[in-house]
């Protein structure tokens, strides 16, 4: 079983030998604290403000992209995890571990859980597997080892948030972004590589997997070794940031749904009101009747709602810890939920997909960010592979020098061109899909 000691550790990535306990009296911040400061003040972090969560941006209306999308996760977070360092400090009160940490762990996890998704949401995560499955990428699969065209194919947003995370990219310090181990092991979903994969979902790419190991060692993660493979346990802290982006996921789209008028106001408060009782919703709706602003009633029922799931999920977790601890514990917090507040999520999801996934709005994106990303993924691929070529040296010059473009290894120069476009903002693939393919010209 996991020890909770040993699990909330201060210690960080790249820099172990520099760790101090007790920091000096002119910084009063735990270093879990740190972690959120860290990553609020980082390039990859602001770039969130240009890239796709589910409705196109700009628009009219203000909606979620990934950065609003991100602070909110990590508010969210910070309260279950609060609630959770506070119960379990209740029940282990004698323990040492930093149960107190808990909510600035999850913050910060949550702040960093989307950094490694490209632009346009997942139609660019699309783009670039079926690159290398339907498309011109097919070809590199001799010059690759099996668990390498694995990472390819199945190209991952939570694999390569961890890779910004800790790969130590040209010109950079070691360990990335020098997190604390806690922090970084609460963003990785998946703790298995591509090729161990039952469904398209992993978390970490195979250039990447001695640092998971040496993370996973360190916080006791790693449960049995056979056949020279070792099977990892989710880090625990993991659910409560998972758990955090199910419910601003959900929750937030249909909010940003009614204000395109995608929902009726009626439909958007039946939705709402069906995670309260009876009694619940009565007092309820005399609250909203105490303002007119139709936005203003759908966003107090929408903060309504946040905070029972907050609730209901901390308690599954409390409730579930020794089988989170053992490894045991299957599926996620919320479809653990009561049957009523279940009921009510599911039905969100269902209308989520009727109406709001499959909306042209969010489709014609879709549409646009494949192209926009597969003819970048076409264009830098065929540069790296044939650098001596006079437009590969003029496009290759566009790719700023902590991108190792011209490794000796093809694997390394296809990871290469991946750090370049999932960094992109939306804004930024669009300006260079233009030029590259002679749609725009730069202002003279």
């Amino acid at each position: 079983m996991l020890d909770w000691n040993q699990l909330l550790t201060p210690i960080r990535f790249g820099q172990e030998e520099y760790f101090i306990e007790h920091r000096s009296a002119h910084d009063s911040r735990n270093e879990f604290q740190r972690d959120y400061d860290r990553l609020i003040f980082s390039a990859p972090f602001r770039r969130l403000q240009n890239k796709t969560q589910v409705f196109p941006l700009p628009g009219s209306v203000f909606v979620h992209n990934r950065l609003t999308h991100s602070l909110e996760v990590s508010s969210v977070g910070r309260s279950i995890g609060n609630n959770v360092g506070n119960a379990l400090r209740e029940r282990y009160s004698d323990s040492p571990a930093l149960f107190e940490a808990i909510g600035s762990i999850v913050s910060a996890a949550c702040l960093a859980h989307d950094l490694g998704n490209p632009p346009f949401g997942h139609s660019g995560e699309h783009a670039i597997g079926t690159y290398f499955s339907e498309g011109q990428g097919k070809d590199m699969q001799p010059l690759l080892t099996d668990e390498q065209w694995a990472d390819c194919v199945n190209f991952e947003g939570n694999a390569n948030t961890f890779r910004i995370l800790t790969h130590q990219f040209n010109g950079r310090r070691r360990g990335g972004f020098v997190l604390t181990y806690s922090a970084i092991a609460s963003i990785v979903k998946y703790p298995f590589a591509a090729k161990d994969a039952v469904k398209p979902k992993f978390g970490f790419f195979t250039d990447d997997k001695s640092s998971w190991e040496k993370i996973a060692e360190r916080l006791g993660l790693i449960n049995e070794q056979g056949h020279g493979n070792k099977r990892f346990i989710r880090f625990p802290l993991v659910y409560l940031v998972e758990a955090a982006d199910d419910i601003c996921y959900e929750i937030m789209d249909i909010e940003d749904a009614h204000k395109l008028r995608l929902l009726s106001t009626a439909e958007t408060v039946d939705l709402l009101m069906a995670f309260f009782t009876p009694e619940q919703q009565e007092r309820r709706r005399n609250i909203m009747s105490n303002v007119t602003d139709v936005n203003e009633q759908i966003a107090y029922l929408r903060s309504s709602v946040i905070g029972s799931l907050i609730d209901a999920c901390t308690q599954v977790f409390i409730d579930n810890e020794k089988s989170i601890l053992e490894g045991t514990f299957e599926g996620t917090l919320i479809n653990h939920i009561e049957p009523d507040k279940s009921a009510a999520y599911k039905q969100c999801c269902a209308l989520s997909v009727e109406r709001i996934y499959r909306s042209q709005e969010v489709l014609d994106i879709e549409l646009a960010g494949y192209k926009i990303i597969y003819v970048l993924m076409e264009e830098l691929m065929r540069a790296v592979f044939s650098p001596d070529k006079t437009y590969s040296r003029q496009l290759l010059q566009r790719i700023p020098q902590q991108y190792d473009v011209y490794a000796s290894q093809p694997y390394q120069r296809i990871l290469a061109v991946l750090d370049y476009i999932s960094g992109m903002t939306d804004v930024y693939a669009l300006d260079l899909y233009q030029k590259i393919t002679g749609m725009s010209l730069p202002a003279v």
